[in-house]
């Protein structure tokens, strides 16, 4: 079942960018003759939602540089070679890698996406033995619990009191849904801790028996400082720029006032650890520990690399959200139709399971779980609130769709594929299989939770 899942995904699963080339077709030809949109209508609403994502692919790319610079600082690499040493074994290190991937997105979706594939990478460049594209693919499935975990943008949300909550979901919730009924509910943590134990399991199994595909370990050793960064004293007496270049006060005091300011914002204006706040860590931390602002300046030049595929694949999923959310003179969207249709066939024990299979697709064409909010949140809370459904069931079950088909959207693996230097195709297959097992669980789960 693995080699017909890798060889199904190897075969057909084209490169990102394509990929998002046809789904953005898909939506077109499918918003015209569903939401009754001229291909005018179409085009304009694709156009119009092109740029819609700058601020996050600029979060995005910052996450994956800053995250990759901050890897790359000696102190770091130390302490993360030292737990890349523990497994001694390739289905160890599958396990360790997934174990520790999932709890860290988790914890926080942007620190465990980057981290998860760091510590794969430093895995791979020590032990013999174990199959690159499976360890990579383990970083990878972690990420299936981020929106069930403490940074899930829509728990989060329903949490934040305010007009804006009232407003999104056409009134229905007018009072803020507390944590301790979506993220921390017991049957969320329940479906989160066999997610978690499954795939540690599913991907220790499939780890292949003979012929891994391994990786030369030596390419996956930093490239050399690239030319043109500073210049030597020539002399022997380093000029006053070079001095600047080479100071450490410099990085320490931007340091401080970096971290100064995350304890304020934090600590003291009850500020959340969000995406931003991610990057001011791993941005700082960075600048602190390669010592010098020179060093830090070369370290990040090599990580830049890496984010070209965010560049260029951003738009076009902001494009495709436009044809999704935008509304033609029918008066319908695309996203409303998709909703609507799971809505008319549920019951009060199967709307849960419905929404969340909804999300699912949505988020084959909408990666992100702003988007959901604003297609789904106007809907599924009115329709839930009209079968007698938990409010805080109504956006788990959101939430868990959202993340779930990440598995196989290449979208959120971007960042990590850049930093482990593959395609797409080369980790999908033994996602798929992961998408299966925990499909099973996830609607086992709020199936139960229903009842």
């Amino acid at each position: 079942m693995i080699k017909f899942c890798v060889k199904l995904v190897q075969r057909w699963l084209p490169e990102p960018f394509i990929f998002a080339i046809i789904l953005t077709l898909v939506a077109a030809c499918l918003a015209m003759p569903i939401c009754h949109q001229t291909p005018i209508e179409v085009v304009e609403h694709w156009g119009g939602g092109v740029w819609n994502l700058l601020a996050f692919a600029m979060q995005m790319a910052l996450v994956l540089v800053c995250g990759s610079t901050l890897a790359s600082a000696p102190v770091v690499k130390k302490g993360i070679s030292a737990l890349a040493s523990i497994p001694k074994t390739p289905t160890a290190a599958i396990a360790l890698v997934t174990a520790v991937s999932a709890l860290a997105c988790w914890l926080n979706w942007g620190f465990g996406l980057i981290v998860g594939v760091i510590f794969a990478k430093e895995i791979a460049s020590k032990l013999a033995g174990v199959d690159y594209r499976l360890l990579i693919a383990s970083a990878y499935s972690g990420f299936v619990v981020w929106h069930a975990g403490l940074s899930g943008s829509i728990p989060l949300t329903m949490a934040t009191p305010g007009e804006a909550l009232t407003t999104a979901t056409n009134g229905i919730l007018t009072d803020p849904v507390p944590v301790s009924q979506t993220i921390l509910n017991p049957y969320n943590l329940a479906i989160v801790a066999v997610v978690i134990v499954a795939i540690t399991i599913t991907n220790s199994l499939m780890h292949p028996k003979h012929d891994p595909l391994t990786v030369d370990r030596a390419l996956l050793v930093e490239n050399a400082q690239p030319e043109g960064s500073s210049s030597a004293p020539t002399d022997g007496h380093p000029t006053p720029a070079q001095r600047m270049e080479q100071s450490r006060l410099l990085s320490w005091m931007v340091a401080l006032m970096g971290f100064a300011y995350l304890i304020v914002h934090l600590g003291f204006r009850g500020g959340a650890f969000d995406l931003g706040s991610v990057i001011m860590l791993f941005l700082f931390l960075g600048v602190l520990l390669h010592g010098t602002p020179l060093a830090y300046v070369r370290a990040f030049s090599r990580a830049a690399t890496g984010a070209a595929g965010i560049i260029l694949q951003f738009p076009f999923y902001a494009g495709i959200m436009g044809i999704i959310t935008g509304v033609g003179a029918s008066g319908i969207c695309l996203g409303t139709v998709i909703s609507n249709a799971c809505i008319s066939i549920s019951t009060p024990v199967t709307y849960p399971l419905l929404t969340f299979l909804c999300a699912a697709v949505l988020n084959m064409f909408v990666p992100s779980g702003g988007g959901h909010w604003a297609i789904q949140a106007p809907i599924m809370f009115a329709a839930g609130a009209n079968l007698g459904v938990d409010p805080g069931l109504t956006g788990t079950a959101i939430a868990w769709g959202d993340a779930w088909t990440n598995l196989i959207q290449p979208f959120w693996a971007i960042p990590a594929l850049a930093i482990a230097k593959l395609d797409a195709k080369d980790i999908m297959g033994f996602c798929l299989i992961d998408l299966l097992i925990t499909g099973i669980i996830i609607c086992a789960g709020l199936l139960i939770w229903a009842i």
